[in-house]
């Protein structure tokens, strides 16, 4: 505590005497510190404070700044690297044929269609050609830093910053921005277009895609539980590999006990033996797919935006003893 806090050897202020003291102040930062703050950690002032203007016109210089020196970042990073190369049939009707069984097991017959559409067009490969459109236009500096980092990481270059995350994919409202390196991944048990896709059950909601009957507790496309989003996307993503692969119920069970044979996952977030246990249980059943959701699933009903506020006010007016 300082001795200006402290109540034992406080010292009496007057104007005068504030006056006379020289007053100390936070130096502020210049635009090229904001833009190397940026680069290395992806943070940026949401306010803009160190560029010149009203509010608008500061977010729009630095909006232009930030992802302008992330482009030539990146470039400079990358120069004279490649990554896996994107095979030309990987569009709609790849897409599809990873995520139909998903979509099949986990929603209702008059659901699978609209729901299929909006993930069959939901992937964005983070390539060379399309890096840059994508830093330049992506809505939130974060992500576009993220972005950036799991290109730098499918060409083999240094990331940005010491705490970059090495990312695979990332999942964004209904969209899954996935790496070249997915087509080199040999785990027989990785898909990341499905994990990714798995995501946007939980990012998305029902409205959005067109889906009727949204209710105050039924929002989302899936309820999931949030503490339980990551382990429902690996065991959606183990489960789908072992589906494609084994030709009867006896190979599925098989490929499930392989599968949970060996610590696969180092996400901090998810305990392997959890998503081992869904997908032995998934593998057994008719439905696997209805019995990794129910594993993941909120245990308490979702509370509606309305009841939420309504237990801020009851709450707000126990403290002030209404």
């Amino acid at each position: 505590m300082s001795t200006f806090d402290s109540t034992k050897t406080q010292r009496r202020l007057t104007a005068s005497s504030l006056s006379r003291e020289p007053q100390m102040s936070v130096p502020q930062p210049t635009i090229a510190d904001e833009i190397e703050r940026y680069l290395r950690s992806g943070d940026a002032d949401m306010d803009g404070w160190a560029w010149p203007g009203g509010f608008m016109e500061r977010c729009q210089r630095q909006h232009a700044d930030l992802r302008g020196a992330l482009v030539e970042e990146v470039r400079r990073l990358a120069m004279g690297r490649t990554h896996e190369p994107v095979p030309e049939n990987a569009g709609v009707a790849f897409t599809s044929s990873k995520v139909e069984p998903m979509v099949r097991g986990l929603f209702s017959k008059v659901e699978q269609d609209v729901v299929l559409a909006t993930l069959e067009k939901s992937v964005v490969y983070v390539t060379s050609e399309t890096i840059e459109p994508l830093l330049l236009s992506h809505s939130w500096d974060r992500s576009a830093w993220d972005l950036a980092n799991l290109y730098l990481l499918s060409v083999g270059a240094k990331l940005l910053g010491k705490d970059a995350r090495h990312l695979v994919g990332i999942s964004e409202g209904a969209t899954c921005y996935v790496s070249p390196e997915y087509f080199a991944e040999d785990d027989p048990f990785a898909d990341f277009i499905v994990h990714e896709a798995a995501h946007i059950f939980h990012n998305c909601k029902r409205r959005t895609i067109g889906l009727r009957r949204e209710t105050r507790t039924k929002e989302w496309l899936l309820d999931i539980e949030y503490r339980h989003r990551e382990t429902f996307a690996y065991s959606c993503e183990a489960y789908a590999c072992i589906v494609a692969r084994a030709k009867n119920p006896t190979e599925r069970r098989d490929l499930a006990a392989d599968y949970g044979s060996e610590r696969r996952i180092s996400e901090e977030r998810v305990d392997p033996a959890e998503v081992a246990s869904i997908v032995a249980e998934a593998a057994s059943a008719r439905n696997g797919w209805k019995v990794i959701l129910a594993r993941c699933a909120p245990t308490t009903k979702p509370r509606s935006a309305l009841q939420v506020a309504r237990e801020a006010i009851a709450a707000r007016d126990l403290a002030d003893g209404v």
